[in-house]
């Protein structure tokens, strides 16, 4: 049988209010804190706190504070990556960027899903979609990247943009939903 983090990870309907679910939320938002408490200019403690909370990154990791996240361990970003202030990732399910993605401010990556029934939500039952994004790409100022979305390679997604659905390679995605404008 598997436990609620097991199904959490599967993306299976899994309890949310499971007691080591929530130990391993807390854990995080412990280090998430102490990065965020970071003076701005310490950047070898920085990034060495990075490391710690997510799952996978190279030396060159830059997110500036404040900086949030629920498990940090299921995040993994590739070479060179860069989010600006108030980067939010709700990583219930995986999430993989790429390498040298550029992340505008207040950006938000959900994986986490809930039933728009209010006695199902109410439930604490939940499921979880992982989020890919590719290498290459810049997701512009208070973009919402909503819960199993993958972008490719090469994009850029306006500022404000709201991203439903998958994005092509090459392209230039704007609006709420996000629609491709552009391809390059």
């Amino acid at each position: 049988m598997k436990t609620e983090k097991e199904k959490m990870l599967a993306g299976e309907v899994y309890y949310a209010c499971d007691p080591v679910i929530i130990k391993e939320l807390n854990e995080c938002k412990d280090l998430v804190q102490q990065y965020n408490n970071l003076r701005p200019t310490d950047l070898d403690a920085r990034r060495e706190m990075l490391q710690q909370i997510l799952g996978d990154c190279d030396e060159h990791v830059f997110i500036n504070q404040p900086f949030f996240c629920d498990y940090g361990k299921h995040i993994r970003v590739g070479k060179r990556f860069f989010a600006n202030f108030h980067f939010t990732v709700l990583d219930e399910a995986p999430v993989t960027i790429g390498d040298d993605a550029f992340i505008g401010p207040n950006v938000s990556i959900y994986t986490a899903c809930h039933s728009t029934d209010p006695t199902e939500r109410n439930t604490r039952m939940e499921w979880a979609k992982p989020v890919r994004i590719g290498d290459n790409c810049w997701i512009g100022g208070s973009v919402t990247i909503l819960p199993g979305v993958s972008i490719g390679n090469n994009c850029t997604i306006g500022a404000g943009s709201v991203v439903v659905h998958d994005i092509p390679d090459n392209s230039i995605a704007v609006g709420n939903p996000a629609r491709v404008v552009k391809r390059i």
